[in-house]
């Protein structure tokens, strides 16, 4: 019987290739068999889930779909945003980056105090809600420019100067921040807390191979998987509502993908605190070392999403950059996803320049375009304001408590 689903994945011929033969076949049939009894999907049957095809694809989505619409409903949300890259500076050379900076070029430097509440105070009268910080990491170890323009401002570290423009921003703009600054010590974790409504770091993956000679994370300090994991159960450890997620196509294998999705689940069951996990695609652009590497496709899309939503289960949100996917976003509902990620009217995606967001108006119309409902959120989601415990900082409580309704959704509900 033709479905929704099967209907637009077979004008897109995703359904036209036939499931693997024989024992791979088995395996995809029992791992569905496990998935569809509601047991716990093993490493196994996950990394044969991933290469699903044909009905087996499809049976897969189905399954699901299903799981995210016991957790999650019918409603699909989203963050409005103002994207603030207080640096571009980087020690870390990760090859498939366009966002980081040397001294010299076009963009380099940081962001003053004038320029961030510039931004924030725009953002606020467009009635954004976050204040997504993203920035390089550890530029104070890499150049005396960064070290001379933290030390005007008395600071040492990057991190001292990231807390003072999100308290600066947070008191003369109102909007809350969302930081992303890279690795962390639990002490400069703490001291974002007070300031931040959640913060997030991509794991991006846990294969320590690609930090290895030729791989894209080799003249990457900061992207050892070890470094990554820590610095995300220190968030933990402090209950603070956590974003993290995975970088698909980078060269990682598929059983690494799925090992990486194992890790951020045995972290959220210690902790309780990931808030969201996002599968980001690479996307190729013409002046990175990886500008000839290939692109995940779709199909890649959708099987590492109905994995991961059957890795983490039903009241995880999981999200996918719409921007990334700008023809077909709509289907990637298909694959049990409940969020777009943070959506901005006003500022570009710095991380991926040549892919601008959709229209807030846009993005509504594709969601209920396979049945669902958008709703705007606040940059921690709803069930950590409203139902667990401990997560929203006490110096916020009170600002965030007054902008939400029952649910945890701002009071407004807007999506324009």
């Amino acid at each position: 019987m033709s479905t929704p689903a099967s209907a637009s994945l077979n004008r897109l011929g995703l359904l036209d290739r036939e499931p693997l033969p024989g024992p791979a076949s088995m395996a995809v049939e029992a791992a569905l068999e496990e998935a569809s009894s509601g047991q716990p999907l093993t490493r196994q049957s996950a990394v044969a889930l991933i290469q699903a095809e044909g009905r087996h694809l499809l049976r897969l989505l189905d399954l699901a779909s299903a799981v995210r619409d016991t957790g999650k409903g019918r409603t699909v949300s989203f963050s409005k945003k103002v994207f603030i890259p207080l640096t571009r500076l980087c020690r870390d050379r990760c090859g498939y980056c366009t966002f980081r900076r040397d001294p010299g070029e076009p963009d380099d430097g940081f962001l003053t105090a004038e320029e961030v509440l510039a931004i924030a105070s725009a953002g606020a009268r467009m009635g954004c809600k976050e204040a997504l910080f993203s920035l390089g990491e550890k530029p104070e170890l890499a150049f005396p420019e960064a070290r001379r323009f933290l030390a005007e401002r008395g600071c040492r570290t990057t991190i001292e100067y990231l807390a003072m423009m999100c308290q600066l921003t947070l008191a003369q703009t109102g909007l809350f921040p969302h930081a992303n600054p890279g690795t962390m010590t639990v002490e400069e974790i703490a001291m974002l807390r007070d300031s931040n409504a959640s913060m997030g770091l991509m794991l991006e993956s846990v294969s320590a191979r690609l930090t290895q000679p030729g791989g894209p994370h080799h003249p990457a300090p900061d992207k050892h998987p070890l470094l990554r994991l820590s610095t995300i159960e220190g968030a933990g450890r402090l209950r603070i509502a956590f974003t993290t997620g995975i970088l698909i196509g980078i060269g990682e294998t598929l059983e690494e993908r799925i090992d990486s999705l194992f890790a951020i689940k045995a972290l959220h069951e210690r902790y309780g605190h990931i808030q969201e996990v996002i599968i980001q695609n690479f996307r190729a652009k013409p002046t990175i070392p990886m500008r000839a590497h290939p692109e995940p496709t779709l199909l890649d899309m959708l099987r590492t999403l109905a994995v991961a939503r059957l890795i983490l289960g039903a009241e995880m949100n999981l999200q996918a950059p719409p921007n990334l996917t700008p023809d077909a976003y709509p289907l990637l509902l298909l694959s049990g996803i409940n969020d777009w990620g943070g959506i901005s009217p006003l500022t570009k995606d710095f991380i991926n320049p040549e892919a601008p967001w959709p229209q807030i108006a846009t993005l509504r119309d594709g969601t209920a375009s396979l049945g669902y409902r958008l709703r705007e959120r606040l940059p921690i989601y709803p069930e950590y304001i409203v139902h667990k415990k401990g997560f929203v900082p006490s110096a916020l409580a009170p600002r965030i408590l007054a902008m939400v309704d029952e649910a945890g959704y701002p009071k407004e509900g807007g999506t324009t």
